[in-house]
């Protein structure tokens, strides 16, 4: 029997702070139980953290960081938290809000249109250094200490310093993003919930149907316009994501990890994985491998 060797992404559902249309939260102290969890959320993120070092984990893409960091990410990036890796001299700023969160149209305005690009960008994960990381650093503690307009003003300042500034790379994370367009959301948190504890398993079309009480080809029809995509991608993905984790985690072999996210054809899963992430497992392992050889002992 094959163990199991970490979880699938889970949807994490985000409330603005109160009186706020974005949620804006900071930490600075160590919280010895709390543990990083592999999530996503149709809300894009903002994280800035102060010194210290880490691993970014999203999507597929893995590298480190030192110095502290600043990265943005677009809607539904699969990804881990960074509160574990707090120490005292160190503390972390999350921003999360919806794309639309001033308004439905209001980022299609010409003036709004850097912005509107950054969050486009965005959707492949985007890390920024240099003089930029620092200053968006500091305007966002200043945030904490403003009235809810002057916050409002000056976040919307904060995003044009992001969208107009070069001093950023791109992490290319966006292979396998978990995208939800539409807005019903407690069938789809359903759906959701089932794929996350079953996704290992074989999951048959009609059982699922059967659960949202639908037909199979409502169900097809359904999903394909609620999420963009086939439920078999949906379920492929996730997989592919799950993959993705274990690869990076303990010496078990390929076969293992093939299995063990869900795919019964070694074949099919090394043709997937590759036409998803643009490597085969085992040179994504690699790649892995020499990121943490070059960060850690060359650089």
């Amino acid at each position: 029997m094959i163990r199991s060797f970490g979880q699938s992404p889970s949807l994490e559902k985000i409330n603005p702070t109160f009186g706020q249309s974005f949620s804006l939260r900071k930490f600075e102290e160590v919280n010895p139980s709390a543990q990083p969890f592999w999530h996503f959320h149709p809300e894009l993120e903002i994280v800035y953290v102060k010194q210290g070092s880490g691993k970014r984990h999203i999507g597929n893409h893995i590298s480190y960081y030192n110095g502290g960091d600043l990265i943005l990410l677009g809607p539904n990036l699969p990804h881990y938290g960074f509160t574990d890796r707090l120490s005292e001299n160190q503390s972390e700023i999350v921003v999360q809000m919806r794309e639309e969160f001033l308004g439905k149209n209001f980022f299609s305005l010409p003036e709004m249109q850097s912005i509107q690009q950054l969050f486009d960008r965005s959707r492949l994960g985007l890390s920024f250094y240099g003089n930029i990381r620092d200053e968006v650093g500091s305007r966002l503690q200043d945030l904490f200490y403003m009235d809810p307009f002057e916050r409002l003003t000056e976040f919307l300042r904060i995003l044009q310093l992001l969208a107009t500034t070069r001093e950023y790379e791109v992490l290319n994370a966006s292979g396998v993003a978990l995208i939800i367009q539409g807005q019903d959301t407690d069938r789809i948190d359903h759906i959701y919930k089932f794929v996350r504890q079953h996704f290992s398993e074989n999951i048959h079309l009609q059982e699922v149907a059967d659960m949202v009480s639908m037909t199979v080809p409502s169900f097809c029809r359904y999903f394909k316009k609620v999420t963009g995509r086939t439920f078999t991608d949906f379920v492929n993905e996730f997989r592919i994501v799950h993959a993705c984790k274990l690869l990076t985690e303990e010496k078990h072999s390929i076969s293992e990890v093939c299995f063990e996210s869900g795919f019964n054809n070694f074949s099919h899963f090394n043709r997937l994985f590759k036409q998803k992430t643009g490597q085969s497992p085992n040179q994504y392992r690699k790649s892995i491998e020499k990121v943490v050889y070059e960060e850690f002992y060359v650089g």
